[in-house]
């Protein structure tokens, strides 16, 4: 059991604990031949601060536990910006990380899986046009992987809903700089990683289609969320984020990732349950959203993520992967193939 005993702070990270982690009774790993590309996770080194460590080394652990992951997309988590240089470059450090480690894999020297085989990083599209140059680096650091950029926007009045942005404001999307930027991140023809909460959804929705030749893509199944204001409301909130995300589902320039909900939706209290949950479990917590989320935007425009190590603080990856593949069981091999690689392929443009 857990020594710390106080509920969980949702919408913040920590560390995992590892011990409370290793309590979780094995599982059978299901239909293991089947082929995951990893859309979201991130790799860093925190050693000075949290004192958390996941890099390469750490990563390939939970991705060699069974299942059988060829890729991955590197997500950018604004930890390896550039001590130096112009504020608006240093985010570029990210990405120069996120390929070398990527052409470390690509040796072979560390298994078959091609970690950062595409990789998303940042740049501030408030710079509007300004940000073309910071665009351009990317691209030339990327070394063939950079794929586009996430700009998060995840906003509430409330503060414990913990913004995703230090000085975030509201109808960050909506902003004309912003729009200046999207504008020349998308002639460049990169993609938008959209990331904001399920009462701003209208925001991605109406950016979508201002851009209909934008490739965005929703994370987090739309970010429903569950503490705070909107605890013991799940039927409300369930049925606003629907309604929200069948408009979306309506622009067909919009994927959506399914998972990373184990901050936002706080499903159960990872830091008081005596053991991580088994994947019927949260199969079980999480299947409503997923399956919601595969029936509007169809197979062809989803793909799982394992959001990792966020959501490692909740449940392993041998388990977390399990209970996606739980929650499609009924599904065709089709559609089981593009749900878990095919559409990543597709979307991030991977070989």
């Amino acid at each position: 059991m857990r020594s710390s005993r106080l509920p969980t702070r949702y919408g913040r990270i920590f560390p995992p604990d590892e011990a409370w982690l290793a309590t979780a009774e094995p599982e059978v790993i299901l239909d293991p031949e089947l082929e995951i590309i990893d859309t979201h996770h991130h790799l860093w080194d925190l050693r000075t601060t949290s004192g958390h460590r996941y890099m390469l080394d750490e990563f390939l652990a939970d991705a060699n536990s069974g299942h059988t992951v060829v890729a991955t997309v590197h997500m950018n988590a604004y930890e390896w910006d550039r001590a130096f240089g112009p504020k608006e470059m240093q985010p570029v450090g990210e990405t120069e990380v996120a390929a070398g480690i990527a052409a470390m894999c690509d040796n072979g020297i560390y298994g078959p899986i091609r970690v950062a085989a595409g990789i998303v990083g940042f740049a501030d599209l408030m710079l509007g046009d300004g940000v073309a140059p910071v665009l351009e680096a990317h691209v030339r650091a990327g070394g063939g992987r950079f794929r586009g950029i996430r700009h998060s926007g995840g906003w509430d009045a409330d503060p414990i809903i913990g913004n995703s942005f230090p000085g975030i404001a509201p109808g960050l999307y909506g902003q004309p700089h912003f729009r200046a930027g999207f504008a020349r991140l998308v002639a460049m023809g990169l993609s938008f990683d959209a990331w904001l909460y399920h009462p701003q959804l209208a925001d991605v929705t109406d950016l979508a289609r201002a851009f209909p030749e934008a490739s965005i893509v929703m994370g987090h199944c739309g970010c429903p969320l569950g503490y705070g204001p909107y605890a013991g409301r799940k039927d409300e909130v369930f049925a606003a984020w629907k309604a929200s995300m069948a408009e979306l589902a309506t622009c067909p320039n919009v994927s959506i990732k399914l998972g990373g909900m184990m901050m936002r939706l706080a499903a159960y209290d990872y830091n008081t349950r005596p053991a991580p949950p088994t994947s019927a479990e949260l199969a079980s917590m999480w299947g409503p959203y997923i399956e919601t989320c595969i029936e509007l935007f169809g197979a062809d425009r989803a793909m799982f993520e394992s959001n990792f190590p966020v959501d490692r603080m909740g449940i392993g990856y041998a388990a977390l992967w399990n209970a996606f593949k739980r929650i499609v069981s009924g599904a065709s091999d089709g559609v089981k193939r593009g749900l878990f690689a095919g559409t990543a392929r597709r979307v991030y443009r991977l070989d």
